[in-house]
Formats: structure tokens, sequence, C-alpha cells
């Protein structure tokens, strides 16, 4: 995920998307919007999606339409996704969720405190992932490649760690040093 993704809203509601954006506003984080399903798939493919914030019931692909085929791709089947609903508690929908994935489903109408906290823990922690990912990719290049490989600057080599350990005494020298420590 690029440092500048995004928190993609996605709502068929033009005031349901002004409510989000302006909840979210105070993080400082770009926001884009979506009105459809395919919308959203579209902008997640392009690479640019951080979060996704996704009302379940759209007409067309509905959310759970878009999480399920997320989860089928590589490039996008980690990113977070919150699920926000309007029709009050569905056990179904909650399993269905959940088994996909999704990281909270939220009832509308949604508190911006609690909005905020979710979205900037998801947020934070899956771009704190994908830089330990990419951290990890680095160093097994490292070890695969080693320290001389093209492009890489040669290091000097360490000493011997043998150079540094001090002469062992023999168990007689150690017997009679403490035979004179008691006199």
């Amino acid at each position: 995920m690029p440092s500048d993704a995004k928190i993609l809203i996605v709502d068929d509601h033009e005031d349901t998307l002004y409510a989000l954006e302006s909840a979210l506003a105070p993080l400082g984080y770009r926001l884009g919007r979506a009105t459809s399903g395919d919308e959203a798939l579209k902008q997640v493919l392009r690479g640019q999606v951080g979060l996704l914030l996704l009302d379940v019931r759209m007409p067309g692909v509905s959310g759970l339409d878009v999480v399920r085929y997320m989860r089928r791709v590589e490039q996008t089947q980690h990113i977070p996704v919150v699920l926000l609903t309007g029709f009050g508690p569905d056990q179904e929908l909650t399993a269905t969720a959940f088994g996909l994935g999704v990281a909270d489903l939220i009832m509308k109408p949604i508190d911006p405190w609690t909005l905020r906290t979710k979205v900037r823990y998801l947020y934070d922690t899956h771009r704190r992932r994908l830089a330990l990912e990419e951290e990890n990719r680095a160093l097994r290049a490292l070890v695969k490649d080693g320290p001389e490989a093209p492009g890489r600057p040669a290091r000097p080599a360490l000493p011997h760690p043998d150079s540094r350990v001090p002469v062992q005494r023999t168990q007689g020298a150690h017997a009679d040093s403490l035979e004179q420590d008691r006199t």
C-alpha cells in the first residue's frame, strides 16, 4: 500500500457519503468515495486503497459481493473492510461478514468518535503490517543475495571471533591460583 493510499467510502446515498467524509476529515487521511460496488472494485484494484468503508446493501453489486471478490484476489485480500448497515442487527449478515474476514460491522447511524477510533486503528495497523512485509522481503533478498550482491557496497569483514577470546588457563594453573588465594 502506498503511503498515500486512501480510505475508500462506498455508499449509494450521497448524504451518507458526506456524513462519513465529515466524520473522518479530522484524521487527515486521504479519502475517496464510490457510489456503487462496481466503482469500489475498480478503485480497489487500482491499488490505492488502504481501508474500505462499505455499505452492505447497494443496488447491483452489494457490499458482501465486493468483499467476496476482494478476498479472492491476492493484491486486495488483506485490505481491511468495515461494513456499514442501516438494517439493524442481523445474525446471518454478521456471520457471513465475519466469515469473509471483515474487520468490523457497524450499524447506522454511526457515532463519529467511534468510527474515527476504529478507522485510525485499522488503517495504521494495516500500514504497519505492509511496512513489516516490505522489510521482511528486503531482508530475505539480502540473505538470498548475500552481502556482496551487485549494487550493494561491500561491508568490511568482521575479525575472527577467536582473536578476542582471552587465553584460557589450564586446569592445573587454576587450581594453583586458588591454593594461593587461600593462604
